[in-house]
């Protein structure tokens, strides 16, 4: 295990950086679950080396392993949300990005990073900054080089949009103030170039506004704010240098257009007609769909203290489309679309993003739907194999939990051991007699 630096945190114990040599470990748990089956098994062995795993059973090969006994925690791959903002602060939202530096917006992440890593997000895709840097980027790469504790990082640095759209942050500043605000592109020309410098930047995803969205007053969720022909130039650029790309869409018209584009998933997607997510079906997108942030503003409608510090025009949308989005969902839950689980964290407290989890059950969908989106879907729509299963050759991310997930899908907000590429984060605490 790691060494130096360990500290209790609630009921378990969280260690430093991961090591850079590692031996070889074997993790016994009671129970165990691959992050593809139906059911979880019953006692479960994993050998771990080199920062894979190398065996998977009821008893592995122990040979010179140090041995990590996990009672009769359940074992599973470890947990990827396929939608977040780090950087994004939701207290301040947007506007934190129209006073601070980049700087600041970056070092504000580092405890929200650790924090993920904790309950045992081992990936995590990050779908835009709005700092004038792409301070994404950096913290990745600063979290594979060891230097930042943090799950491995995919990012699309920035939120490209149309001007006046979702991710035209300028609207925030007074009219007089000749600035603009975000990574704004119209026509298939300067959105061309937006794409290959977010590409030149270092961008894994390329992201861009479809539609308005809940949050962003000057815009209305059901907005269409390219049209087909911009979005087939966006996404057949990012295609072009082996970039995938996906939507912040809402409305049923952006989806469908995103989907014709040729997009790998789309990220909400909560007024989406039965009809388009059929088509999604059948060609193979992705959906991301952040029910949480949905279905909890719904449930507080009538609720007053929930609203205050945000802009009026979110609960007045909200209000308006309240019976579509509870219809979409269900829609959802009966469909076959490939839903990878994402929850748009920033935008609320990151450390509720694992209420998606339960959020996706009430709506229908069953826990093992909901589990397998954040493990073996997740990391086949990231194009990551390796990660979110639990069998000989992937990548040893797993993470360990007392109670059973599913028969209560809350349980997974009880981790407390986190293994990342083969070196042990997080430990249970040890039981102290009394």
């Amino acid at each position: 295990m790691t060494s130096g630096g360990a500290q209790a945190e609630g009921n378990a114990v969280t260690t430093g950086a991961w090591d850079t040599e590692q031996g070889a470990v074997v993790l016994i748990a009671g129970r165990g679950w691959d992050g593809l089956a139906d059911r979880p098994s019953g006692h479960t062995e994993v050998a771990v080396r080199d920062g894979r795993i190398a065996e998977v059973g009821p008893s592995v090969d122990r040979a010179d392993a140090e041995v990590v006994e996990l009672g009769d925690r359940m074992l599973l791959p470890g947990l990827i949300d396929c939608h977040i903002h780090t950087t994004v602060d939701p207290g301040r939202l947007l506007r934190a990005f129209v006073s601070d530096g980049s700087a600041a917006i970056a070092l504000r992440a580092l405890p929200v990073l650790r924090d993920l890593l904790d309950r045992g997000f081992t990936t995590i895709r990050d779908l835009a900054t709005f700092a004038a840097e792409p301070v994404t980027l950096s913290l990745r790469d600063a979290i594979a080089r060891g230097h930042v504790v943090g799950p491995r990082m995919v990012v699309a640095p920035y939120l490209i949009s149309a001007r006046g759209a979702h991710g035209d942050a300028s609207t925030l500043l007074a009219s007089h103030l000749d600035r603009e605000i975000g990574a704004l592109a119209d026509g298939a020309d300067e959105i061309t170039r937006r794409v290959r410098e977010n590409i030149r930047a270092g961008a894994d995803w390329i992201k861009f506004g479809a539609t308005g969205g809940f949050a962003t007053p000057a815009d209305d969720p059901t907005q269409t704010t390219y049209t087909q022909e911009e979005m087939n130039a966006l996404v057949a650029t990012a295609r072009d240098l082996g970039i995938p790309c996906t939507p912040h869409a809402y409305g049923d018209e952006g989806v469908s257009r995103a989907v014709t584009a040729g997009v790998r998933s789309v990220e909400h997607g909560n007024l989406a007609s039965a009809s388009t997510l059929a088509r999604m079906e059948e060609r193979g997108v992705f959906l991301v769909p952040t029910q949480f942030m949905v279905l909890d503003a719904l449930d507080h409608l009538d609720d007053d203290s929930y609203w205050e510090g945000k802009d009026p025009a979110e609960r007045v949308k909200f209000t308006r489309y309240a019976d579509q989005l509870r219809h979409s969902a269900h829609n959802v839950a009966a469909s076959n679309v490939r839903i990878a689980f994402g929850t748009d964290a920033g935008m609320f407290p990151h450390a509720d993003n694992w209420r998606e989890f339960p959020a996706m059950v009430t709506s229908g969908i069953a826990p093992v739907r909901a589990l397998r989106a954040a493990t073996s879907v997740a990391a086949d729509l990231l194009g990551r194999p390796d990660l979110g299963r639990l069998q000989p050759g992937a990548t040893a991310d797993l993470v360990a939990l007392p109670a059973d997930p599913f028969e209560d899908i809350t349980a997974i907000g009880g981790i407390d051991f986190v293994m990342r590429a083969g070196a042990v984060h997080r430990t249970p605490a040890p039981v102290v007699a009394r």
